[in-house]
């Protein structure tokens, strides 16, 4: 029972849904820091996420598998349908379960946030609920996986960056203005480094196996660049809000957060061993956690 217990966790890859919460996290310090902040949203808006999230893992678990990118060459961690330790259909079973749990706080969610307002703010909403729940399992599940034609930037972009971070902050406020476009930016760039630093780890194996990500597509040395530039960008769009907004030295908390990437961007501008790679990975989605509440608390304080 432990075991399977593990296997589970394990599939569920915990250390990534930090990650996942950063926008939820900015965007309701950043409502707050407009004395509009609401914790049923917060904790509706982070259960949600979470099982999207999860929902994304099981399925990116379930699909390699079925496509045999996850093999005995893989560099990353060992996946649970590929140890044997889980079944496909039990994974199939999970993924059902967790569609079924993500729709249900979801739509607690859109009416929490939205019953006061006209219903087509609610109905659209609920198709942007479908359309994650789609996408987290299209990425990598179905005969033409988007995960597999470089489009997965995209998606965590759109998704864990744009779309987490204005819907969350319109739930909160009932408002959108436009200078919380940058933040969201921010931490949609900076999600999707963490998934170049995974593909770089991973080019070998999915170039072999015809898993064309944007750096098997660009190549490694150009891929190195795309993250410069997706980090770097990152930065300069947390300074337009800052400069749009500015109100105390506070609101620059955000730059600590930058310090610790800079290290970073030069040893995965020096690396020539994808495997090595691996760490790097826990301490960019840690810095974007750390960003996402430094820079919503720089706005409260």
């Amino acid at each position: 029972m432990i075991n399977r217990t593990r296997a589970w966790l394990h599939a569920f890859r915990v250390r990534t849904l930090p990650l996942a919460l950063s926008s939820i996290i900015m965007a309701s310090m950043l409502a707050a820091a407009n004395h509009s902040f609401s914790w049923s949203i917060t904790i509706l808006a982070s259960l949600t996420t979470l099982l999207l999230q999860i929902l994304s893992n099981l399925s990116n678990d379930y699909g390699d598998a079925a496509s045999g990118i996850d093999n005995d060459d893989r560099v990353g961690p060992v996946r649970a349908i590929q140890s044997g330790a889980i079944s496909a259909e039990e994974m199939k079973q999970m993924m059902i379960l967790f569609v079924v749990l993500a729709m249900c706080t979801g739509l607690l969610l859109v009416y929490q946030g939205t019953h006061h307002l006209e219903m087509s703010y609610g109905l659209i909403f609920i198709m942007l609920g479908i359309a994650a729940i789609t996408a987290a399992i299209k990425y990598t599940v179905g005969k033409n996986p988007y995960g597999y034609r470089g489009l997965g930037d995209f998606y965590v972009f759109m998704f864990f960056g744009v779309i987490g971070t204005l819907g969350t902050y319109f739930l909160h406020t009932g408002t959108l203005p436009f200078s919380i476009v940058f933040p969201a930016i921010s931490v949609g760039l900076l999600s999707v480094g963490v998934l170049n630093v995974n593909n770089m780890r991973d080019i070998i194996n999915d170039e072999q196996s015809g898993k064309r990500t944007i750096v098997v597509i660009l190549g490694s040395r150009v891929a190195k660049t795309y993250h410069l530039l997706l980090i770097g960008i990152a930065l300069l769009c947390a300074l337009i809000y800052v400069v749009i907004n500015y109100s105390s030295l506070y609101n620059f908390l955000f730059l600590i957060a930058f310090i610790p990437l800079v290290f970073h961007l030069r040893r995965v501008w020096a690396n020539n061993e994808p495997v090595l790679l691996d760490p790097e990975l826990k301490i960019l989605a840690l810095c974007t956690l750390l960003f996402s509440v430094l820079l919503g608390l720089g706005f409260m304080l």
